[in-house]
């Protein structure tokens, strides 16, 4: 009875996550464009931000735990790398090869690759210290000002989505607006008690089962809280929207880094157990550099690529299965 309970409690928090992240998703999207803001910039930031707010509210759930669960806080945030580098951009350019812009090119992909390699070394010792975890967070509210900033002084993108006339803004702008905050707030009330659920129901299983509470966060866990990127990814390789594809899954990995690991190790130190291995951080890196060479030579992601992203996700899973 204990175990159908958990179970259902890593469902019921699996959705919850999902449509928390939706909910918050577009409400957040929606203000930032009638804002102003141009949908490059809201995809980068906003919309990368929104979509890592799950694994932000279960690795801060988990490392608040008394004693603290910083396996599943630290596995979420690999795992979760993972999936969106392999997973759901296998998906995307398995279902339609994409074209990547240049900006994510020359700027984001580079700066994933060094906070990651920082992010690795940081965690040599076992831990990360709240100063460390400060510094990380410090530096992802450069990167999302910096990120705003050239967005609207290079005017990259489209313009930003603005109402055709200034009579239809007095209709609809305060009505819009109230919706689109209580969408934001639903979405933050859904993701707080999903994270509660879904680590509660899966350091239980874990346990029952005896399985390593690393493997449960690097796979259930991180499926579950990638699953906004995952659904964003394939409404995008639908419209052929490739640019979405690409920079919401690299600007998701650089705010679950430093955003997601640095305010969670800044309230509180952020340790790992020998079930978190080298190995798990090594497969992040490597699929980081996978796609490197990829999206750099051709300025696309086709599906060759796709499918080797795809079958090199399957075979880790398969081995955290076994090991």
């Amino acid at each position: 009875m204990d175990l159908f309970v958990d179970c259902l409690w890593l469902i019921i928090g699996l959705t919850l996550l999902y449509f928390g992240g939706e909910w918050l998703v577009k409400g957040a999207r929606e203000i930032s464009l009638m804002m102003g803001i141009s949908p490059l910039a809201v995809g980068l930031t906003v919309v990368a931000f929104g979509t890592s707010a799950p694994e932000l509210l279960v690795s801060l759930q988990a490392n608040l735990l008394d004693p603290p669960k910083g396996d599943i806080a630290l596995g979420n945030v690999v795992g979760s790398n993972i999936c969106n580098i392999a997973l759901i951009l296998g998906i995307g350019a398995a279902i339609r090869p994409m074209s990547v812009h240049r900006q994510v090119i020359k700027r984001e992909m580079p700066f994933l690759l060094v906070i990651s390699v920082v992010f690795i070394l940081l965690l040599r010792d076992g831990q990360i210290q709240q100063v460390e975890g400060f510094c990380l967070f410090a530096a992802v509210i450069a990167y999302t000002a910096l990120s705003l900033r050239e967005a609207r002084r290079a005017g990259l993108g489209e313009q930003a989505v603005t109402p055709e006339s200034e009579e239809e803004v007095a209709k609809s702008s305060n009505t819009r607006t109230f919706a689109n905050i209580g969408l934001l707030l639903a979405g933050i009330g859904a993701l707080v008690i999903g994270a509660d659920r879904l680590v509660l129901g899966g350091s239980n299983i874990a346990r029952h089962f005896n399985v390593p509470e690393a493997t449960i966060a690097l796979t259930i866990v991180a499926f579950g809280t990638s699953l906004p990127e995952l659904a964003t990814s394939i409404v995008a390789a639908i419209r052929r929207q490739g640019d979405i594809i690409l920079g919401n899954a690299v600007g998701s990995c650089i705010f679950n880094v430093l955003c997601v690991v640095g305010l969670t190790s800044s309230i509180s130190p952020l340790s790992r157990t020998s079930e978190l291995r080298n190995w798990d951080l090594g497969v992040m890196l490597a699929f980081i550099l996978i796609v490197f060479p990829f999206v750099w030579r051709d300025r696309l992601l086709g599906r060759r690529q796709g499918v080797i992203l795809l079958f090199g996700y399957a075979s880790y899973v398969c081995y955290l299965g076994l090991r």
